[in-house]
Parts: C-alpha cells; structure tokens; sequence
C-alpha cells in the first residue's frame, strides 16, 4: 500500500502558504501606529491607545449569515468581507467603543487562493472603513466538514472605552429625539427569507433585473459602516442602536431605560426600493421584524443637538421618546 499526503486528503499545505504571501499588503494596509510586529507570528500585538482615563476593552463577534450563499454562487466574494466587519464594529460603537483591531476566521472545503484572497480583501477595506487594524485570522481547509466550494466566517472585533462612558442607556430620557442612519440595503440580516422569496417563490435569479440592475447587485451591496460618523459625533449622540435581525422593534429597546418609550414613525421612514417590493409578500410586521427596512442605526439625540447631528450626517428624524412602558410604538 502507497503512502498517503495530507494533500490527499484535502488539504493542501502549499495553497494555504500562497493565500498567506497574497494577502500580506491587503493586511499592511489597515495597520496603525499602535499594531506591533507583523502578519506571520503566532497572535496579533496591539497597544492599548493613550489619553484614557479608566480603559475598557469591549468586544463583538458575529458572521455574515446565508448571504454567504449568494456570495458563493455568484462567485463575487470581494464584499462579504466588508459585511464580516460591518456587523462586529457597528456593534461596538454602540457601547461608546472605539474599534482597534480584528480578527477573522475563514472555514473552507478547499482553500483557493484567489477566492480567500479576495474575501480578505473585502475585510481589509471594511477595516479601512472603520479605522480599524486587521492584525490576525485563521483559515481553515477542512474537507469533510464543507464542499468544496462552501464557506463560513466569522470575525472579531476588539475597541476600548472610557468606562464613565459606555452606559449610554442612563442618558436617555423622554423627550429626545431618534435619529434613522440610513442603510446601504438589505445589510446582512434575513437573507434566509430573501432568498426563499426570491429564487424559491418568485423564481427568480440573480441576473434578473432589479431597480436598472442585476438582482445580484442589490443583494450583495455591503453592509455600512458607521464608525467615521460616530466619531465625528460622538459628543453630539446619546445612544446608538445597530438595526440587525429584530429590526427597529427588537434593537432600539436595547438602548431604552425602563418607563422610557420609542415613537416611530413609519412614515417618515425612507423605505429602501427592495424592502418595498419584498412587502408585496411579506406580512408588515415581519418585515419590521427581519429587517433593517432602509434603517441601519438609530441615534438618539438631545434636542439641542440636533441640527447639528442632521448637518454633519445624512440622517434623518424618525420619532422621539416619552414616558410609558419601554419598548417601540410604531405609529
């Protein structure tokens, strides 16, 4: 009997050294002053940013979701990547975190270079994004355990806070004002029902043309990411509530203090084009629940700041907060 590699069994050592080499510059990119060492030791090195008082490191980790599954079978993968890094930072500033580093990890049936190339790349540019360094991952070619053109990702995210600073929640009080930050488009949240609606139900593909455009195009549009306006208004925001699965309803309430309540509303919302025509087939109040409907954060503001907040950004006012039962009134 012949002696056997561990290329025979599907995982290709030499693959997995090339990916390492292209990907190196893409990492470099999103390297700051405080990012110590490089890409090819055994953990990522950072130094904790100065001017702190009471630092506090806060983490979120979250994936991509079934829109991986569109990403695969239309063979565009340079932008999941961006949205593995929308969901994890966008989080973190919601507890006043400023993003420093990230990690990500990348399970595969096969590892193909230019394919997991071009997934980091999407992680790159979403780090640049959100100023935020990428100083480590792990990818895994495990056969098996996924197809070969099947795979998964998550990722990492790592900020520090001011501790005085991250129970934004005991700042808000009735009377001030919500804020839509507008979203990109679907994000990365109930991609399950978008595509039992789309290619199940309605039979449709992702060449078919939607709003000038191939589907597709609409579908894979990244998640945003709203770091740089936080930063440029952190002092002028209350609290913030990321728009993910649970939409409006299941979210804001997460910012809300007891006996506070949320008045939305829905028709001062700017409903994005592919939520409309999802409504066609979807109950309101799923929708509301699934999704972001063209809402990818909620600002609360002190009235006084306002103008302000609405001069600086492209957002725009939703509602306000009373007294009452917490929790989200859409009216």
């Amino acid at each position: 009997m012949s002696n056997i590699s561990y290329k025979d069994a599907g995982v290709d050592i030499d693959a997995g050294n090339e990916f390492v080499e292209a990907i190196k510059e893409d990492v470099k990119s999103t390297f700051d002053k405080n990012v110590i060492g490089g890409i090819g030791s055994f953990a990522g090195a950072y130094a904790l940013p100065t001017g702190y008082k009471e630092p506090v490191i806060l983490s979120a980790t979250d994936g991509v979701g079934t829109k991986l599954r569109i990403a695969i079978e239309s063979g565009r993968l340079d932008t999941v990547g961006i949205d593995l890094v929308a969901m994890c930072v966008n989080d973190l500033i919601c507890n006043n975190g400023t993003p420093m580093f990230f990690l990500d990890y990348y399970a595969t049936g096969k590892l193909l270079p230019q394919n997991a190339k071009d997934v980091v790349a999407g992680i790159a540019e979403g780090c640049r994004r959100s100023e935020c360094a990428l100083v480590g991952g792990e990818t895994a070619e495990m056969p098996g355990m996924y197809s070969e053109d099947d795979f998964d990702l998550a990722g990492f995210a790592v900020g520090i806070a001011e501790r005085s600073k991250m129970d934004m929640v005991a700042n808000v009080k009735a009377g001030q004002i919500l804020v839509a930050m507008p979203s990109s488009g679907v994000h990365s949240n109930g991609y399950s029902l978008v595509r039992k609606l789309f290619f199940d139900k309605l039979g449709m593909s992702l060449e078919t043309e939607f709003e000038g455009k191939p589907l597709v195009d609409t579908l894979l549009e990244p998640t945003r990411i709203y770091v740089k306006e936080y930063k440029a208004n952190q002092d002028k925001v209350t609290a913030l509530a990321h728009i993910t699965g649970g939409g409006i309803v299941e979210n804001l309430p997460r910012v809300l203090p007891e006996g506070i309540r949320a008045i939305v509303k829905k028709d001062d919302i700017r409903i994005l084009p592919i939520f409309e025509f999802m409504a066609q087939y979807v109950d309101e109040e799923e929708m509301f629940r699934a999704f972001n409907m063209g809402v990818g954060m909620v600002w609360v503001v002190e009235e006084e700041n306002l103008q302000s907040v609405l001069d600086n950004t492209d957002g725009y006012v939703i509602g306000h907060l009373e007294e009452g039962e917490k929790g989200v009134e859409m009216v």
